[in-house]
Formats: structure tokens, C-alpha cells, sequence
């Protein structure tokens, strides 16, 4: 297409049937002002342009039944003088495809002044255990990407990391649970991608957002982003800085029991933990046209936090009688400072105007971790006598993680096939360093404590290809693909100077295939093989120190693990869809407490290889519209999932079938007022040796559109009736716990948001691609 013989880039073209005028496709046409609709079935049809940059253009009918090129299409510009106008559509908070479940962030009332995390614990599915590991569908092994790079952390740290991400930041999050074989193999429950804002308009444009939350404790966060486009260069930054208070609290009764389920002793603990975060995100970011087939850009970032985190603790020790015998007080401070700078470097070149391209991207970041802990534990008798001399234990935690990654990605159209052909190469290099030196100085002097000292250096590189077919016969619709992953490991730990390899190739097919049933119905298909290695602190055996009765370790002997999978999905009028879903892992990794039934009745948290796991899944999807006020979208969620092995002395068989479901409630009130109701209801379930009992809580937010739609102002309260308490018991040979965790979940958040710029649409810039080693660092 051309304006004034210039390339019309960046204009919104509309496929329409010719009998009706019902829009079949919308794209945008790209530099060079060419467009390509993919996949059409034969039939006639137009080709529509109402663009205020241009006047309206509608091509004459188009009988279809082979390739064809339209040719130059020449356009008039616009010379009407337009009045400012914006006009906003409201997106559902949830939107269920037949591949993935999308999280619009921007959409939601109740999201405003709430973390990434937050919002994910409010998404259909997901759920957190007491530790904050995420869960897809009942399932661990999820793979969390934030623009398609892997967040290089998991469990505790992952957690941590995405309460330092406003949510005024993101875009969307993208639930996918059956990737193909473009996507790395890791993440065998499926991926959690998190968009993050990027301009779509034309010219200068952007906005600014400040919330301030109050529950127990006080949180708030800030934030701005800034963006030019034109024709051949696009520009965009963001800044966001988050500061929140968290507050813990854990009650706990453990249980040493003897061979016959006698009571050996025991003590009971109540905790508590506050978590006080500087979070600072920066973002640049651009995209510069070299030619109509070439483009060249860069993604950078860096984020930073610091983190002090107080806290202590009263233990009451007891004896075979269940009565308390002594009590132990420990009081700790901790400082955790991360900086995490990453650069992209990425190619973009269209081969020829048929849609075949070639795209490179260059990776490189870094995860630097200083930490300091002090505790301080004393000993009592009943009468508040200090039994012995206190112990005082220091800790230096220091560490880095570098990951390198190279990748390149084809794309053919196949005609033939109304379909494409993909394949692509990637290699990754990742390698990290914890040197970790604990200090006893309860005589005075600082003392090392060899047995919570240690260094652990680890290596590893994955060299992965693949290849992906797709197409499209009228009423079926087809991919298969298969990737290649080779991976070769080495880990070292300096103390008693022991070391592991690993040296292995898997490979993991994937397909997918649908079928049209009816105008309104269609029934997918979906298989694939996948794969969860261990996280690198997961392989870390060093000693962290938690208190005097429970210790966290790492184990370098890990496998990874293996899942096939197996859904099939129903979709009614494109909205309404139903899927049954079967896995089935060997070699799971668990994360359990492993009870030392010692003289110290001390308890280990790690993870260990279970025999396997067994999992079958019925999830169906609602959306209600009622009338012009109404948006509802339900998701409901029945699982089983069957853990089978021995572990920690325990022969497990354990299961139960569980649900979840998730409401979300979007109302027009009319005159720029817009309300939301969200509620969520997680049902008793099996973690492997821990049982959770039931949880229920919902969230309320109400909006007003300010100065023509370029400002709002939200009011929300999330766990409105503070219901969000996890309660769960703790079940193996020779053990017995009962705990209640309770977060700073209620709270009451004001948010601000005022938009600024241009209103036209334009592509958005690509994204690099670092992967599936990132999420393991934690």
C-alpha cells in the first residue's frame, strides 16, 4: 500500500466476507506497507482500509481459491481536521483461548496498586503453597517467563522478585499449558509468560501511575513509561519503583512420633516475619527500520531491590506427655540486596515478500545476590531462667548467576498447506557461584561454622533445535513438531571437594490438531513430552540456616523430571470451552520436610526425586454477558493428582480430587464508573506428604474515568473478608505437623493513572529471548 508513494506502514486492514460484511481477519501492514492474511478459506471477499490517517477504502469482491496478490493499493490521505478523540475498549479481565488463558492486567480495577504476584494467585488455576511456589492447574513445574525470558529464580526468590513488579507494569500474563515445540522444553505443568506495557501508539506518548495500599502494613509504588514511533524507529522506557511492608505469620505444633505412633516429644513454634522492599525496574528499549525487509533492535534492563527483613520466633519445646519442658526465643535480621541488569540484542529480515524470515537474538544477563543474616537464638527454662549461653550466628551470602544465550528462528509459509514450516537453533551457557560463610560468635569472636559453610560453583550449557509443521485444511487444522535438547552439567561443592556431572540428550515431540464439528463447535487434540530440571539452588547442598530447629538444603543429586501429557478441548461459539487434560511424570521433584529424629529434632526442607506423579484435570470456562453492564467470566477447575513413591521413610500413595474456582465480575455503571468483583475458592487438596485444607476469598474495586478517558482513579480492597489463610498438616513416618499461615492480604489501595500522547496504532517491537535456564536460579 502506498500513501503519496510512500509506504503505508502501520495501517489496520480489514479482511471482509463479501455477502455480509462481517469481519474475518484484521492485520497491520508492516514497513514496507505490505499486509498477508494467512490461512483463508476459498470464498469471496473484500479488503477494507477506515483509517483516520487515510480516507476509507473498500475493495471491489475477491473470489479466492488460490494464493493471490492484490498489488499496489494506493491510498488518499486524510485532510479532515479531527477533534481529540479516544475511544477505549474494556477488555475482560480473564479471556480463555482454545491454547492459552489470558490475563489482562490493564483491564482490571482490582489489579491497581497490587504485585505480579498478587495477580497471579487471582488468575484461574493458579495457586501458591505455603512456601509461595506457583501452580498451574494443581500442578508444580511451572516455567515463569517475563517477555519471553525466564525469570531466573524459583520458589522463595521467584516470590520475592514478582512482589517488586507493579502491576501498573504489565500488560497481560498468558496461562499457556500445552506449548509447542518452539517454546523450551522446561515447564511441565505449562508456562507463565508475563507481558510487561510496550507503546502501540504513534508519536510521543505515555503515562504516569502512583498507588498507595494500606493493610497491616503500608505499600505503595510509582511509575512512568515513555515511548516515540514513527515509520522506522520506535523508542520506549519505563521506570517503576515499588515499596512494600509484608508481615508473616506462622503457628506451628510439630510431632516426633516413635515405630508404634507414640508421642516421642515435640515443641510448638509461633513466628513472625516482616518484609520491608525498595524495588526499583528501568527499561530501553527500541527498533530501527534499516530497510522495508530489515530490522535491528535492542531490550534493556536492570532491576534492583534491596530487602530488610526482621523477624523472630518462640518455641516451646515439649515432652512424651505433651507438656512443655523448656522454650527457645530467636530474634534475626536479614539484609538481601539483588541487581539484575539484561541486555537483548535482536534481527529481524523478511527473505521475500512470500513471509519467509529469518529472526536472531542475542542474550546476556546477570543476577548478583549480596545477603547478611544475623540471628540470635537464647534458652530458657519454664521459670524464664536462661539455661545456657545464647548462640549468635552470622551469615555473608554472596553469589552471582550469568546466563548467555544465542537463538535463531526460521519461518516458511507453506502454501500447499495453508500452513507454515519453523525450525531454529538455540544455545544457552549459564554458570553460577554462591560462596556462603556462616560465623559463630556467641564466645565473642567470630568463629567460622564449617558446618553451615560452603561454596558451590555450577556450569551448564544446552544446545537445543527444532522443527515445527503446521496447516490448514478448511476444517482441520494441524501442527507437529519435535525439539532436540542436549545438556551437559557440572557442579562442584569446595567442601569435601565433591563433584557431579550430567551429560544427556532428550528429545520432545509435540502435535496438535482440531477439528471443525459445526459452524459453532470445534475439538482439539493436544500431545507432548516435557521436561523440569532442578533449579540451581535446588542443587546447591549448602545449609541455610532458617532457625535452631529447621534447616534448608539443597540436593546435587536431583534428575529431572518427565512428563507426557495429553488434552483434549471442546470449544462451543468460540467462548464456551471444556478440556480434559492427562500427565504422567516420573522422576517428580518434590519439595518436602524430612524430620531428623536425632537428639536435635531438627527438620530439613529440600526436594527429592518421587517415583511419579499421576494427574487428570477437567477445567471449563464460562463467560456470561449480561446485557451492556455485565462482563462475567467463571472458570471452574476439577483435578486428581496421585503421588506415588518412598520418600523420607514414608511409602506415599496419596490423592484426592480438588477444585478451583474462579469468578471475575467487570460492571458498566455508566457515566465513566466501572466496578469489579473477583472471588476465587480453592478446595482441600494433596501436596505430596502435606494435606491443605480449603481457602476462599474475594476482592472488590470500583473505577471513575477522568479528563475524557485520559485519567483514572481505582479503589480496591483485596481479601476483603481476609479469608486468605493457608492452614495444612504435614504426615510422614515418625512425624507430624499442623501449621497456620497468615499474609498482610487485606488491603486497601488507591491508584492514579494519567495517559498522555497519541491515539494511533502501530506494530509493537519485538522481544529477545534468554529461557528456561533463568528459572532455575533461584
Amino acid at each position: 500500500m502506498l500513501i503519496n508513494n510512500n509506504p503505508a506502514s502501520g495501517i489496520s486492514v480489514h479482511l471482509l466476507r463479501a455477502n455480509d460484511g462481517s469481519l474475518v481477519k484484521l492485520e497491520l501492514s508492516g514497513a514496507d506497507g505490505g499486509f498477508l492474511f494467512e490461512g483463508m478459506a476459498p470464498g469471496k471477499y473484500n479488503v477494507a482500509i477506515t483509517d483516520m490517517m487515510v480516507t476509507a477504502y473498500r475493495s471491489a469482491d475477491i473470489e479466492l481459491n488460490k494464493d493471490l496478490d492484490l498489488g499496489n493499493i494506493t491510498l488518499n490521505a486524510s485532510t479532515t481536521a479531527l477533534k481529540e478523540v479516544s475511544v477505549r475498549s474494556a477488555k475482560p479481565f480473564i479471556q480463555q483461548q482454545y491454547d492459552r488463558t489470558v490475563i489482562n492486567v490493564e483491564g482490571s480495577i482490582t489489579a491497581a496498586g497490587s504485585t505480579a504476584l498478587e495477580i497471579l494467585q487471582r488468575a484461574p488455576g493458579v495457586t501458591l503453597d505455603q512456601a509461595e511456589n506457583i501452580r498451574l492447574r494443581g500442578r508444580s513445574g511451572v516455567l515463569v517467563m517475563i517477555d519471553g525470558k525466564q525469570v531466573p529464580m524459583t520458589g522463595e526468590d521467584l516470590a520475592t522478585y514478582l512482589k517488586g513488579l507493579p502491576a501498573n507494569a504489565l500488560e497481560r500474563i498468558d496461562l499457556i499449558t500445552e506449548p509447542s515445540a518452539k517454546y523450551d522444553a522446561a515447564g511441565t505443568a505449562g508456562i507463565i509468560d508475563i507481558r510487561l506495557k510496550r507503546s502501540k501508539t504513534a508519536g510521543w506518548n505515555g503515562n504516569v501511575t502512583a498507588s498507595y495500599g494500606q493493610g497491616k502494613l503500608p505499600k505503595g509504588n510509582t511509575g512512568f513509561d515513555l515511548s516515540y514511533r514513527n515509520n522506522k524507529l520506535n523508542v520506549f522506557t519505563s521506570y517503576n519503583f515499588t515499596r512494600r511492608s509484608d508481615r508473616l505469620l506462622l503457628t506451628l505444633q510439630r510431632r516426633f512420633l516413635n515405630a508404634d505412633g507414640s508421642l516421642q516429644s515435640g515443641f510448638d513454634q509461633d513466628n513472625y516475619t516482616d518484609n520491608f522492599v525498595n524495588a526499583h525496574l528501568g527499561r530501553l528499549a527500541a527498533n530501527y527500520g534499516l530497510s522495508s525487509s530489515t530490522v535491528i533492535g535492542f531490550t534493556s534492563s536492570l532491576y534492583a531491590s534491596d530487602i530488610r527483613t526482621p523477624g523472630g520466633n518462640y518455641s516451646l519445646a515439649k515432652n512424651d506427655q505433651d507438656k512443655g519442658v523448656s522454650y527457645s526465643t530467636n530474634s534475626f535480621l536479614n539484609y538481601r540486596y539483588r541487581t539484575n541488569p539484561s541486555f537483548n540484542l535482536n534481527l529481524l529480515h523478511k527473505l521475500d515478500t512470500a513471509g519467509r524470515q529469518l529472526t536472531v537474538d542475542l542474550d546476556q544477563s546477570r543476577f548478583n545476590t549480596r545477603e547478611d543474616q544475623d540471628y540470635t537464638t537464647r534458652y530458657f527454662d519454664l521459670q524464664g531462667t536462661e539455661q545456657r549461653r545464647p548462640y549468635l550466628l552470622i551469615g555473608d551470602l554472596d553469589g552471582y548467576l550469568t546466563v548467555r544465550s544465542a537463538k535463531a528462528d526460521y519461518v516458511q509459509p507453506l502454501k500447499n498447506w495453508k500452513g507454515r514450516f519453523e525450525a531454529g537453533m538455540k544455545s544457552s551457557w549459564v554458570k553460577t557461584d554462591n560462596d556462603i560463610v556462616f560465623y559463630d560468635r556467641s564466645s565473642g569472636a567470630n568463629v567460622v561454622d564449617q558446618s553451615k559453610t560452603n561454596r558451590f560453583v555450577y556450569n551448564e550449557n544446552i544446545n537445543a533445535a527444532y522443527v515445527n509443521l503446521s496447516g490448514n485444511q478448511q476444517l482441520f487444522k494441524w501442527q507437529v513438531g519435535v525439539r532436540a535438547e542436549h545438556t551437559h552439567n557440572k557442579g562442584v561443592q569446595t567442601k569435601n571437594d565433591s563433584t557431579f556431572r550430567n551429560n544427556y540428550l532428550q528429545l520432545f515431540p509435540s502435535a496438535y490438531g482440531s477439528y471443525q464439528l459445526s459452524k459453532n463447535s470445534e475439538l482439539g487434540l493436544t500431545l507432548s513430552r516435557r521436561i523440569d530440571r532442578p533449579s540451581y539452588r535446588q542443587l546447591n547442598p549448602f545449609r541455610y540456616y532458617i532457625n535452631d530447629n529447621t534447616y534448608q538444603s539443597g540436593n546435587p543429586y536431583l534428575q529431572p523430571q518427565l512428563t507426557y501429557s495429553a488434552e483434549v478441548t471442546y470449544t462451543w461459539q468460540q467462548k464456551y470451552i471444556l478440556s480434559y487434560n492427562y500427565a504422567r511424570t516420573s522422576n517428580y521433584i518434590l519439595s518436602l520436610l524430612i524430620p531428623e529424629l536425632g537428639a536435635n529434632k531438627q527438620v530439613q526442607e529440600t526436594s527429592r526425586n518421587l517415583a511419579r506423579f499421576n494427574y487428570q484435570s477437567v477445567s471449563l470456562s464460562i463467560p456470561v454477558e449480561v446485557g451492556k453492564w455485565l462482563s462475567s467470566t467463571n472458570n471452574i477447575l476439577a483435578y486428581y493428582g496421585r503421588y506415588v513413591g518412598n520418600l523420607a521413610n514414608t511409602n506415599i500413595r496419596n490423592g484426592r480430587v480438588a477444585f478451583n474456582i474462579n469468578s471475575n465480575n467487570q460492571l458498566k455503571l455508566g457515566k465513566g464508573w466501572m466496578g469489579e468483583v473477583t472471588g476465587s475458592f480453592q478446595s482441600a487438596e494433596i501436596l505430596g506428604l502435606e494435606d491443605v485444607r480449603s481457602i476462599c476469598y474475594g476482592n472488590v474495586g470500583i473505577m471513575k474515568q477522568l479528563w475524557k478517558n485520559k485519567a483514572n482513579l481505582k479503589l480496591n480492597v483485596s481479601d476483603l473478608f481476609y479469608t486468605n489463610k493457608t492452614r495444612a498438616t504435614d504426615r510422614a513416618t515418625g512425624y507430624l505437623e499442623h501449621y497456620v499461615q497468615t499474609r498482610d492480604t487485606r488491603v486497601a489501595t488507591l491508584s492514579f493513572t494519567y495517559r498522555f500522547g497519541n491515539t494511533k496504532g502501530l506494530p509493537k517491537p519485538k522481544n529477545g529471548g534468554a529461557e528456561e535456564e533463568k528459572r532455575r536460579a533461584g
